[in-house]
């Protein structure tokens, strides 16, 4: 198994988080995304640091995965959770550490930067990343998420 090594995302990594996002939802949620929405979006985190930042894993120079990380602020702990989200590891590197190379990078920057814990959100059937996530030590919380879109 190669080392994985994880970076800060760049302008020139839109292109590959866009559509990786896009196999994504269809993969988890069979949604198709509108591409130029998804770029726009991607694009926009990547110019405005306040949202979060990509991170892209990679293995002998080739970007395998990345993973999203957005910012909540917790009055009750006066301090951040850092969100993952976008979680996307391409099929032929998965079950090979990827994921875990990127959530341990996470989680010493989250720790260096002060921030008070991480949180994702599963699909609820999604059985097998919920048992990545607990074998990383991540716990299952007793919240439901709501929404509702505008």
């Amino acid at each position: 198994m190669s080392i994985t090594m994880v970076r800060h995302a760049g302008r020139g990594d839109i292109a590959a988080v866009a559509e990786w996002n896009a196999a994504m939802a269809w993969e988890t949620e069979q949604k198709r995304l509108d591409m130029q929405v998804l770029t726009r979006g991607v694009t926009a985190i990547l110019g405005e640091p306040r949202r979060g930042f990509y991170l892209i894993a990679e293995r002998e120079g080739r970007a395998v995965g990345c993973l999203m990380v957005t910012y909540e602020w917790s009055d009750w702990r006066n301090g951040d959770f850092w969100w993952i989200q976008s979680v996307y590891v391409i099929p032929e590197a998965r079950r090979g550490g990827v994921f875990r190379a990127l959530y341990e990078d996470v989680a010493r920057r989250a720790k260096e930067a002060g921030a008070v814990g991480l949180r994702l959100y599963v699909e609820t059937e999604n059985q097998r990343a919920q048992s990545t996530y607990r074998q990383l030590g991540m716990e299952q919380c007793h919240y439901f998420m709501y929404e509702q879109m505008l």
